[in-house]
């Protein structure tokens, strides 16, 4: 059993350069799965994912002495997270156009890999999120998946609430109209 998460007993320890080492183990233990699924549904591969989220806690390494703790840990891991994932699906635009991407088809890529083990209507919601334009993609990700307050997503993205709730609003309609075509 985990010892009981106490976020500021473990700024103090990250600050500690003897108790860093230790501390951070805990901090990625903490935030390693829900990092993880916040990755994965953005860049959809397992491999993709696991080197997206080993550079996320490289960077939060690296950065320790610049957290101020003005922002939640959590906060911090996630826009440092959403940063590095926005970066390799930057690198990989640049290398496949998301059109051939599409052309490769999500449900193909999902159904091939082996940590994929969702049903037929996880397998179409994917597809339907995976046709999103990607600021709508990652704002229905958090609101639906990691059930993000939009405070915090506002936080987090650096976006108006208002902006978060209109992307959410227009991201549950395209889903929608995706399901219904289905019919």
């Amino acid at each position: 059993m985990s010892p009981k998460w106490d976020e500021q007993l473990i700024v103090e320890q990250l600050r500690d350069n003897r108790q860093r080492e230790q501390a951070f183990t805990l901090l990625v233990d903490h935030f390693k799965e829900q990092l993880y699924w916040q990755i994965r549904r953005m860049v959809l591969s397992h491999d993709d994912a696991d080197d997206v989220l080993q550079n996320t806690f490289l960077k939060a390494w690296m950065g320790l002495d610049g957290f101020r703790g003005e922002a939640k840990l959590s906060t911090w891991l996630f826009r440092i997270a959403n940063n590095e994932t926005l970066n390799f699906l930057e690198r990989k635009r640049q290398t496949l156009s998301l059109d051939d991407e599409a052309a490769i088809g999500v449900a193909t890529r999902l159904e091939s890999d082996p940590y994929f083990d969702g049903d037929e209507t996880a397998l179409q919601l994917q597809q339907a999120v995976a046709q999103l334009p990607e600021k709508q993609r990652q704002v229905f990700n958090l609101k639906y998946f990691e059930e993000m307050k939009y405070e915090d997503m506002s936080a987090l993205l650096g976006t108006s609430v208002g902006a978060l709730k209109a992307s959410y609003h227009h991201a549950v309609r395209k889903i929608s109209v995706f399901f219904h075509s289905l019919d």
